[in-house]
């Protein structure tokens, strides 16, 4: 286990909050008739603008700067020549890496005129997302993290995703530990200062299970429900966790929550 000094966490800050940064470029243009590669365009210049490095380009061979997911893509989704529509819900995860040190962040937009039982699933992935960060305090165990993000969603009538979880984030992009979206209060690592984790619930309308794509990368809502997902970049404090990524640009540049 890899714990941060003060200082690494200010880098690491520093990376996470330029990834906010572009998300918010991001948010500024998303639309109706948006291709999800003109999206990716966006970002990658900007990151490359502020002296930064797409930290998912070429990643294990992944071809873009951003995933972005659109619908029942739960993540890993391929930037390319989808045209956004109206009443499309889009995950965007964006990573970075700056001064040697990576930020991670994802977040869901609602194209136009989504229905209402779509905006709720984004809300609940959203809550769920602080529950879990509520938790991440020196003494609490990652179990403690992964059973509020599990019991609210749950509490919805919701699916949380089991294949993929969050993770350590630091001088490389996913260091332990891993940090599921669902699990036994008490249990797992006892968290301790200086731990930086990135929590990223990926919440399913239907089902929990998930599938692969041909592609290799993307997954999928094994019964096609939208799937939302967001993400911070946190480091474990003594009193309560340090939110170390930012959705404010991103809200301010929409003027509304998603």
């Amino acid at each position: 286990m890899y714990y941060k000094t003060k200082d690494e966490i200010e880098l690491i800050r520093e990376s996470s909050l330029l990834v906010g940064k572009t998300l918010a470029e991001v948010a500024k243009v998303i639309k109706p008739g948006m291709t999800t590669l003109s999206l990716d365009k966006v970002a990658f210049e900007f990151i490359m603008d502020s002296k930064a490095v797409p930290a998912f380009l070429n990643y294990n061979g992944f071809p873009n700067s951003l995933c972005i997911s659109v619908n029942a893509q739960v993540v890993h989704g391929i930037p390319g020549k989808y045209e956004l529509k109206d009443g499309d819900i889009v995950s965007v995860d964006c990573g970075v890496v700056k001064n040697e040190f990576f930020g991670d962040s994802a977040y869901t937009f609602a194209i136009g005129e989504v229905k209402e039982e779509v905006l709720q699933l984004l809300r609940i992935t959203k809550e769920s997302l602080y529950k879990g960060i509520e938790m991440a305090v020196v003494g609490k165990r990652i179990g403690d993290v992964a059973s509020a993000v599990q019991t609210l969603a749950e509490a919805n009538g919701y699916g949380v995703v089991r294949e993929l979880v969050g993770h350590g984030i630091g001088r490389n992009l996913h260091e332990s530990p891993e940090v599921p979206n669902y699990g036994k209060r008490g249990s797992g690592l006892k968290l301790q200062e200086g731990l930086v984790i990135a929590i990223e619930p990926m919440i399913n309308m239907g089902t929990k299970g998930v599938k692969h794509e041909s592609d290799g990368w993307t997954i999928v809502t094994a019964d096609k429900m939208p799937s939302a997902h967001f993400e911070h970049t946190v480091a474990v404090g003594k009193e309560k966790a340090d939110i170390l990524s930012s959705f404010e640009d991103i809200e301010k540049a929409l003027g509304r929550e998603f």
